[in-house]
């Protein structure tokens, strides 16, 4: 006879309630991600194509100035050079002009833009996927109409169906940067 010993590891899930979804899920496109994995609460919005995408977002590790033109973010986020990033929106918008892993902290990276967006950020502050360049009226590239329930695998060579939660209650310590644009946009989703 032969015994074995393990301990569980308890995955701390996001969400609370999820009491609505979009029925029989979503098809998500994933060839224009950055990254590895579509963390469980992660924004998305629905294309002109009929397939729904993620709202790129990142969540800062340093504050940055309103001249600042290179943003300390934490990894994990679906940024890839040329994506446009604003603060937030109505602001500005500019394109990324690279993307490095930062000299002092391998969890962060350093995304560079060729220009300021103009604001200061704090810690803990995030920037979003927009449009288009813009000098002051930037908008998302997708509206926001939910979250994603469940964490999915990044493939790049096929889109993956996804559950999306658009009325629930969502732990935000624990899913990837929410700017508060897009908490705005979630009007069903509750941020505890």
């Amino acid at each position: 006879m032969n015994l074995s010993f393990s301990s569980d590891v308890k995955v701390k899930r996001a969400f609370t309630h999820k009491l609505a979804d979009i029925s029989n899920g979503v098809s998500l496109q994933m060839s224009e991600l950055g990254g590895s994995v579509v963390a469980e609460g992660t924004a998305v919005g629905k294309g002109s194509d009929d397939l729904f995408h993620v709202i790129k977002t990142a969540k800062l590790t340093a504050p940055a100035s309103s001249s600042a033109t290179t943003y300390v973010v934490a990894k994990g986020h679906h940024f890839r050079v040329g994506d446009v990033i604003m603060a937030k929106t109505a602001g500005k918008a500019y394109p990324i002009t690279a993307i490095a892993t930062n000299a002092s902290d391998s969890t962060s990276d350093d995304i560079t833009v060729g220009t300021t967006l103009g604001v200061s950020l704090a810690v803990g502050d995030g920037i979003i996927e927009a449009k288009q360049e813009a000098a002051s009226a930037s908008a998302f590239k997708y509206t926001p109409v939910g979250l994603t329930g469940e964490a999915y695998e990044v493939n790049a060579a096929m889109n993956n169906d996804v559950n999306v939660v658009t009325i629930g209650q969502v732990h935000e310590a624990l899913i990837p940067s929410a700017p508060d644009s897009v908490k705005a946009a979630l009007k069903g989703i509750i941020f505890i």
